[in-house]
């Protein structure tokens, strides 16, 4: 049995708590719709729901962003590299979560991100990934990772994680867009999106170690509609081996009734920011966390606040 301790963020006087998912496995729910609506002007504003899963092996951070509340998730770049904590004083955020992929070396992204319908950072402008030889193969598969998307379709704001050539839904603009990968779910694509590859059955490529355990960060889209963001952190008393392979967060998210789900950067740069507290993914041969600043992230803000632009 998982120990489960959570913490329901009220809105206003209204504290409804809506336990949509538990920390035992539970039978699976029909397909869901790759994009989940949310509705412009609900009916009543549902509060957010951080929960942490105490597990053999890992502490899985969650949460959960319902689709009737009044909080919108949205991605955010720094012009270098900053911490979360920086992220959530710059933009009065709520909550933060560990986004793309970047080099450390020069600092620029190495997945796009999509700004208020603005391309703000491209990774076909990174000279270190574009003529890398060693990556040269696998450039097409590169530029066509999977996305976490904002859209708007009239009046109507939408979540939904998409490749990133996939094309927009019909009478829909595409507001914001955070890449990643590979997608989790509902199918693993580690191979068509270059993370992983093997030659005679023998894996040549696999720079996120997706067989060993590891911190890792995901983002998951529910079947009504809501955004789930998932940060698991290692252990202080095994650093070596403790975290999750993809198989393993595969199949806690599926325990959760998740069918919809992406891969964000992991390892080192996992790191989850909620309420002033920052809780980091990785930790040192020594036990003591790893604390890295990243390129870009998401966020949880007020749905009438300011959004962010493009360093």
């Amino acid at each position: 049995m998982w120990r489960l301790s959570w913490v329901v963020a009220g809105l206003g006087s209204l504290a409804i708590a809506l336990l949509v998912f538990a920390g035992t496995p539970s039978a699976q729910s029909p397909t869901s719709q790759t994009v989940s609506p949310t509705s412009p002007q609900p009916q009543q504003s549902l509060p957010l729901q951080y929960k942490t899963y105490t597990l053999a092996h890992s502490v899985v951070h969650t949460l959960l962003i319902p689709a009737q509340s009044s909080f919108v998730v949205v991605p955010a770049l720094s012009e270098s590299v900053d911490t979360l904590d920086s992220f959530a004083k710059q933009y009065g955020a709520i909550a933060v979560l560990n986004g793309g992929f970047f080099d450390p070396t020069n600092q620029k992204s190495t997945s796009y991100v999509i700004l208020e319908g603005k391309l703000a950072a491209d990774p076909k402008l990174n000279e270190r990934l574009v003529n890398n030889p060693d990556l040269s193969p696998y450039l097409s598969q590169i530029f066509n990772r999977t996305e976490f998307r904002r859209y708007q379709c009239g009046s109507t704001f939408r979540y939904d994680i998409a490749p990133h050539n996939a094309p927009l839904p019909a009478n829909c603009q595409l507001i914001d867009a955070l890449g990643g990968g590979p997608r989790l779910l509902p199918e693993l694509t580690a191979q068509p999106e270059g993370f992983v590859d093997t030659v005679n059955g023998e894996v040549i490529r696999d720079p996120l170690g997706s067989n060993q355990p590891n911190a890792r960060t995901a983002i998951a889209l529910t079947q009504t509609g809501d955004v789930l963001w998932v940060m698991v952190a290692q252990k202080s008393e095994s650093p070596t081996d403790s975290g999750m392979t993809f198989t393993e967060l595969i199949a806690f998210l599926k325990t959760l009734g998740i069918e919809q789900a992406m891969n964000l950067d992991g390892g080192s740069s996992s790191s989850f920011y909620y309420k002033g507290k920052t809780w980091y993914g990785k930790v040192g041969t020594e036990g003591d966390p790893v604390q890295r600043p990243v390129k870009s992230v998401l966020l949880v803000l007020p749905k009438e606040s300011d959004r962010p632009t493009a360093p």
